[in-house]
């Protein structure tokens, strides 16, 4: 259980232990600064521990805000200041500083007055922030709006300051701070209005996100399920169960928002769950096609390779500059464009429409569902996400060639992971090392995309079994090789792992609808999917900062290129059948092995311990 110690002087008729407890805290009373750093050496090493001035007046949800999240080692308040396990030494260091300096005598001089907010000059939790501040801690301030935290200096001050709490109703910022500040238009006036209420009746039952994030997965899989029996029943139920797994698909970040459970865990679940449950409705609107004598199977997987390689564009982009002083500064005429457009009200919904965000994406996908055909609705998908990655990756190439920016070596070495580069272009790589310093900035970039659109366009256009395919991906891995044989720091080289995963995913479906043979493109959609499973998988590996995937995994699946050879060499190799049950092996191989090592890796870092983090990925 985590403990408070309460410093200061008490006063009468204060409700903070009260508050604090109902935080989970443990209270502790210090009569002085000695007292407290007896009091924190006490409190066991793998707990949270916060000091509190017994003066604090404020919001209930101050005190959480500032004492609670999961995701800061040390935060701070006006009047409270709390350290997890990891930040204790820090804390420690500076309240032995801070007691030292004040000889060890207990507080209760005569209290400075200050302006609300502020807090007591003479507060200990006050000076203990400072010091952690001048010992170059990061300690977490949470911004607190029009909540209230203050310590106030006399009875008038302390008057004053809970007649500001009592003009803030606590409850409703607590529930408008559960919804993302930025989101999309279905999200923001068709789902968030009451979805937060949902979440605060999931947090005053127990439930944790990552219920709720499981209760959205299973009903996305019954819906899959009910647009699988491909009745018209079925595509209604689909379409309505479709919003509902969103609905709660909302709730679980709201929830984790208003309660803050954040975890590494969750923050996993609910980036993978949100691709699991698209992709099984895609898989589920193709088996229910199927059975009215419609295949769109290859509709289907080309929807997946689009929406995947969008998503590729996002990371890749955002790695890329995650570091970038310029970008930081918005120099860019581009980004100043965007931000003029920002200004008038009706272009910042448009804008974000356009993009075809997961709420605008998902709702129109349930409605399509309900009242047309598969066909349609794979059509109007692949047409909105075809002009939002058009519209998207237009201006991030334009801010990247207008923007005067540097790549850093942790930006070169996280594009690098995303590229998945298996052994065979790395040996290539490895050769091309020196030569490829002298080409120019836009060598990676190019040779990327020209190598991929080399083997995918001779697959599409040579016969199903011949030998120029291979050919191509024999191209292929040289090209690929030389994309990443020296540090991805170019203005465009944030482009090197889309064109890489298009590149794969469009050889697979090529040559599975050229197969032409019943299973085919079903057994590439379930190759596709673990292996789009994968790149997600280094992506949150990423965002969480523990790296790409152990290299012993990239090697064992072959790597981007190493896949799309043996893919190639199989289609000569193999008859149509033969090629089908092929894919089917594949798609199973590589997803047990990616599967279980990422289980293992996210399950074993949340028992370690590691920190919290709340990825809000794509705007809903």
């Amino acid at each position: 259980m985590p403990t408070a110690i309460l410093t200061g002087q008490p006063v009468p008729g204060s409700s903070i232990e009260s508050e604090l407890r109902s935080l989970g805290f443990e209270v502790r009373a210090a009569s002085g600064a000695a007292d407290a750093e007896l009091l924190l050496a006490q409190v066991s090493a793998g707990e949270r521990v916060a000091l509190v001035d017994a003066r604090f007046v404020g919001h209930l949800h101050s005190l959480r805000l500032g004492l609670t999240d999961p995701r800061f080692p040390l935060a701070a308040i006006p009047g409270a200041v709390t350290a997890q396990p990891e930040a204790r030494q820090a804390l420690t260091r500076a309240m032995a500083r801070e007691n030292l300096a004040v000889g060890g005598a207990p507080l209760g001089g005569a209290p400075a007055r200050v302006r609300q907010g502020e807090g007591d000059a003479e507060s200990l939790a006050d000076r203990i922030t400072a010091a952690l501040d001048a010992d170059g801690a990061d300690v977490h301030r949470p911004e607190l709006g029009s909540l209230v935290a203050a310590v106030p200096a006399d009875p008038q001050a302390r008057n004053e300051a809970r007649q500001s709490v009592a003009a803030v109703d606590d409850e409703a910022v607590r529930l408008k701070s559960a919804v993302k500040a930025r989101d999309g238009f279905v999200t923001t006036f068709f789902i968030s209005p009451y979805s937060r209420y949902i979440a605060r009746w999931c947090a005053r039952r127990g439930l944790t996100p990552n219920q709720v994030t499981t209760a959205s997965l299973i009903t996305a899989l019954i819906a899959a399920g009910c647009a699988a029996t491909g009745t018209r029943g079925g595509f209604v139920a689909a379409g309505v169960l479709l919003i509902a797994s969103f609905v709660l698909d909302c709730t679980d970040g709201q929830l984790a928002r208003y309660s803050l459970q954040y975890s590494t865990l969750g923050a996993w679940l609910d980036a993978t769950f949100d691709r699991a449950k698209e992709y099984a409705y895609y898989a589920g609107l193709a088996l229910g096609a199927a059975r009215g004598g419609d295949d769109v199977w290859a509709l289907a997987l080309g929807a997946m390779v689009l929406q995947t390689c969008r998503h590729v564009v996002d990371f890749s982009f955002n790695e890329a500059n995650v570091d970038s002083t310029a970008a930081a500064a918005n120099t860019s005429p581009t980004a100043a464009l965007s931000d003029k457009l920002d200004s008038v009200g009706w272009t910042v919904w448009a804008r974000r429409m356009i993009v075809l965000p997961i709420g605008e994406r998902w709702a129109m996908i349930a409605v399509l569902t309900a009242v047309t055909t598969p066909r349609i609705t794979f059509y109007a998908l692949l047409v909105g996400c075809a002009f939002a990655a058009t519209y998207t990756t237009a201006g991030r190439v334009l801010r990247s060639l207008t923007r005067k920016a540097s790549r850093t070596d942790r930006a070169a070495k996280a594009l690098a992971d995303l590229a998945d580069s298996g052994p065979l272009a790395e040996a290539v790589a490895a050769g091309l090392r020196k030569p490829a310093r002298r080409l120019p900035g836009f060598t990676a970039p190019a040779v990327a995309l020209l190598g991929g659109l080399a083997v995918v366009a001779t697959a599409a256009l040579t016969g199903f079994g011949g030998p120029w395919p291979v050919v191509a991906a024999v191209a292929y891995v040289l090209t690929s090789g030389l994309a990443v044989a020296r540090p991805l720091k170019g203005a465009l080289d944030w482009l090197v792992p889309p064109f890489l995963r298009a590149a794969e995913y469009g050889t697979v479906l090529v040559l599975a609808a050229k197969a032409d043979v019943n299973g085919a493109l079903p057994a590439a959609f379930g190759l596709v999917a673990a292996v789009a499973y994968h790149h997600y998988d280094t992506v949150y590996r990423i965002r969480g900062g523990a790296g790409a995937p152990p290299q012993w995994l990239v090697r064992t699946i072959g790597g981007h290129e190493g896949r799309t050879l043996v893919i190639t060499v199989l289609a000569v190799l193999l008859t149509a059948t033969q090629f089908k049950l092929a894919l089917t092996v594949l798609a199973v191989a590589v997803a047990l092995v990616v599967l279980v090592e990422s289980i293992r890796f996210w399950v074993a870092a949340h028992q370690g311990g590691a920190p919290a983090v709340h990825d809000e990925g794509e705007p809903a």
